[in-house]
């Protein structure tokens, strides 16, 4: 699980360098989030976490943390749509060490396939939940 967190620290480090805007503020709170191919993961990895690999398997990572750095839990759901309107149910699933904690959902996607992520993100239950949307398009390794 500590190779996940790193690889996950990694792709999101190497998004927000890549591009600012992979995080929505809301509050106190910044929510990051990303989509990538599953073969990114490590075989030994994902086998350990159960996470299916495939050149058409696709994974969303959410993470809520406050300004100081530390990861929050989170009630996450949503849906992913493509460029017809068809949608698939993301399943999110925690993944949690020391402070950090993260938010993986699987879905498949057809090359350059350009999908729109609609996240619910609720991580204060007196407050109404942030509504997160993204697009992403995806390619086949």
């Amino acid at each position: 699980m500590k190779y996940l967190i790193i690889i996950l620290s990694a792709v999101f480090s190497l998004t927000v360098q890549a591009d600012q805007h992979d995080y929505k503020k809301h509050g106190d709170h910044k929510i990051f989030y990303s989509a990538f191919n599953s073969t990114f993961i490590d075989p030994d990895i994902a086998v350990a976490n159960q996470i299916v690999r495939g050149k058409d398997k696709g994974l969303v990572n959410i993470a809520v943390v406050l300004e100081a750095g530390k990861g929050l839990p989170a009630g996450i759901s949503g849906d992913v749509y493509n460029i017809f309107q068809m949608s698939q149910k993301l399943e999110f699933v925690a993944i949690r060490e020391q402070d950090a904690i993260y938010y993986l959902a699987p879905f498949e996607f057809e090359n350059e396939d350009f999908l729109t992520f609609k996240i619910s993100v609720q991580s204060d239950s007196n407050k109404p939940a942030y509504k997160l949307k993204f697009q992403k398009k995806m390619y086949h390794d």
